[in-house]
């Protein structure tokens, strides 16, 4: 069981920079390749805890390490599998990387994968090497009572985003950034919270009251 541990996923899309992957990693994280994600092992110097795979992209290494072979026909992609594979092992914390490439179905559905994790009561957050992302959701605790979900981004990150990936998302507020929103609403249909900027020297604030949208930090 890997409940006190984080779980990282690593997919077969490339990276770039593995000193920043390496950035993010910890001695105790629970590490699971996902097929392809197997040659990103050597040079993120992170050993498997747990291979998944079908093997239609990577042969299996046969490594001293648990490993479960999935077949190819099936509903869930490797990395899909991993995750859930990971919280049935009771993680509830997240990273992913190597999970934002070339290819666009891929890429959409790892990224709905932070929906997934936020719908059973789980964190994630997914990394390339051009960004990080995450959910900024509101949420209700159990008299019924909505509370506003809240990020923050450093003037660090040159570029931010927010993006509805279901249905609008009310009452959103940015502060301490070059384009401010007070009690706005994002919607799929027209998504203009695209690439704002941190006001030099302070830190954006972001308050969606109702839904959740997608912040992705762009990095330097």
């Amino acid at each position: 069981m890997c409940a006190d541990k984080r779980c990282v996923i690593v997919g077969g899309a490339d990276i770039g920079s593995y000193s920043r992957v390496r950035s993010f990693l910890r001695d105790d994280d629970f590490v699971v390749y996902c097929d392809s994600g197997l040659k990103h092992m050597d040079g993120l110097g992170a050993a498997p805890s747990l291979i998944v795979g079908d093997w239609d992209s990577h042969e299996n290494p046969h490594l001293d390490a648990e490993t479960i072979t999935l077949p190819v026909a099936k509903d869930d992609t490797d990395t899909v599998y991993a995750v859930r594979e990971g919280m049935k092992r009771g993680c509830r914390d997240f990273l992913l990387a190597g999970v934002i490439g070339a290819r666009l179905d891929h890429t959409l559905v790892n990224t709905y994968i932070l929906t997934m994790l936020e719908n059973r009561g789980c964190r994630g957050m997914i990394i390339d090497d051009y960004s990080e992302m995450e959910l900024i959701s509101s949420w209700t605790d159990e008299a019924g009572t909505v509370h506003p979900g809240r990020a923050s981004v450093e003037d660090s990150y040159p570029f931010f985003s927010l993006v509805a990936l279901e249905g609008d998302a009310c009452g959103v507020t940015i502060r301490g950034a070059k384009f401010g929103l007070e009690d706005g609403l994002i919607g799929p249909d027209y998504q203009y919270a695209t690439s704002n900027e941190v006001t030099p020297g302070m830190t954006a604030e972001i308050t969606v009251s109702e839904g959740r949208l997608l912040l992705i930090k762009i990095i330097g």
